[in-house]
């Protein structure tokens, strides 16, 4: 089978990957890609915005299989105009994929439904929203309503952030995305990210793995797109999963299937495991980035297999498989981001750290300048390792931060520290 990528960041790159491996592959195809993609597939400059120029494309190639990475051309209903075309595609369609481009409808759908989630409210006055966050107190997480590449988030611990960041949203700090907010109760717990796979029928669960959004070490600075993650979280264990699937993500594949939209593709649940059990944060209708290098690193199931199955409405019986170690990923940045960002600087070393024990290199924001590699955007690679444990998987990820020669890239030096301190703990010796 032929198989077309979209996207460009380190999610694709795992993505290419864990397709590469499949015996059902005949050529990978990706667009736009970047030069860690192209050494295990072949790349297309294409708009992807043209839909009508994918599936022209698609037909051209004889493409089985559309797997789209981010989730700006699934709110935009690519996935509908390449079924329309009789095109394959892993990804929900525009209306499912309001569960993560409307966080106030996935609000509603989670009342609707009996889903458990943080109280709420939805504003598209800014009065109303100011009051609203007066009356309530803080803490209090002031959210935009639709796309703001993970950083249209604040966790305010003060009246004064929540007030700002009202402000800021309604006054476009985030484009069209702010043009509504959704304020919600701070929830305590313990953040995850779970991942299940569904082909509108069935749902199975894929795996877990925890992010790491503040920018700085000590859960820090503002929300990013992900400094970092590992998998698997502890905190998921068999029952925890079970009720995850029980609770969350089979009553919403019901739900959407009643609403008439089902839901094809990857759920991604960022959830909170408190006291009371788990609640729902906030979906996403594709891959994590940077959860998807750790996830797709474990993987040992055939991934077009599965991607195939959720296209086509019939995934393939039994539970995918994992490998039992862990995965550790450690996001290098270009000084300045979240912020702005100076692209241009030259990255070495990046061979070196990819020879060392269990290590690959997932690239995102670079280019290559001849023979030079250079950093152009935010979050610029994903250095991962496996270990026997996440303690090992850590330490072979950062040895390979250190190998890489880039005095423009900067990174969290702290990643997987709840994992590893509950590793260490359950070491001590029992007295």
């Amino acid at each position: 089978m032929n198989v077309l990528i979209i996207g460009s960041g380190g999610r694709e790159h795992a993505l290419a990957i864990a397709l590469a491996k499949s015996r059902s592959l005949t050529r990978l195809f990706i667009t736009p890609g970047n030069p860690g993609t192209a050494t295990v597939a072949e790349a297309i400059v294409l708009d992807v915005a043209d839909h009508s120029a994918v599936v022209s494309l698609c037909q051209l190639l004889s493409i089985g299989l559309v797997v789209v990475g981010p989730e700006a051309p699934l709110v935009a209903g690519i996935a509908d105009d390449l079924s329309a075309a009789g095109i394959a595609c892993f990804g929900p369609g525009r209306a499912a994929a309001q569960l993560e481009g409307s966080k106030g409808f996935t609000k509603d759908f989670c009342r609707d439904f009996g889903i458990p989630t943080a109280a709420y409210g939805r504003f598209d006055r800014m009065d109303a929203a100011l009051s609203f966050v007066r009356a309530k107190g803080a803490p209090i997480v002031v959210k935009a309503d639709g796309l703001a590449a993970g950083k249209g988030v604040v966790v305010a611990t003060t009246l004064a952030e929540a007030e700002a960041a009202v402000r800021s949203m309604f006054d476009g700090g985030f484009g069209a995305a702010g043009a509504e907010v959704v304020i919600e109760e701070f929830l305590e717990g313990e953040e995850v990210s779970f991942f299940a796979l569904s082909d509108g029928e069935r749902a199975v669960a894929f795996s877990s793995a925890q992010d790491h959004k503040r920018v700085g070490d000590g859960d820090t600075g503002p929300n990013t797109g992900g400094m970092g993650a590992y998998s698997p979280a502890a905190i998921m264990t068999q029952d925890m999963s079970a009720r995850v699937m029980r609770e969350i993500i089979a009553p919403t594949i019901a739900g959407m299937r009643k609403r008439g939209m089902p839901f094809r593709g990857v759920l991604f649940a960022g959830l909170m495991i408190g006291a009371d059990g788990p609640k729902l944060i906030e979906y996403n209708v594709r891959f994590g980035d940077p959860e998807a290098e750790v996830v797709l690193t474990r993987l040992e199931s055939d991934l077009l297999d599965l991607l195939f199955g959720c296209a086509r409405g019939c995934l393939p019986e039994g539970t995918p498989q994992f490998s039992n170690e862990a995965a550790l990923t450690v996001v290098l940045a270009a000084r300045g981001y979240p912020g702005a960002v100076i692209k241009g600087s030259e990255i070495r070393g990046i061979e070196v750290a990819a020879r060392l024990p269990g290590v690959t290199v997932h690239y995102a924001g670079a280019r290559r300048d001849g023979v030079r590699l250079l950093a152009d955007g935010g979050r610029v690679l994903a250095v991962t390792a496996t270990g026997k444990s996440v303690a090992q998987a850590q330490s072979r990820a950062y040895a390979a931060v250190d190998a890489i020669d880039w005095p423009g890239g900067v990174c969290r030096r702290d990643i997987g520290w709840r994992a590893v301190a509950r590793e260490r703990a359950h070491s001590l010796p029992r007295v």
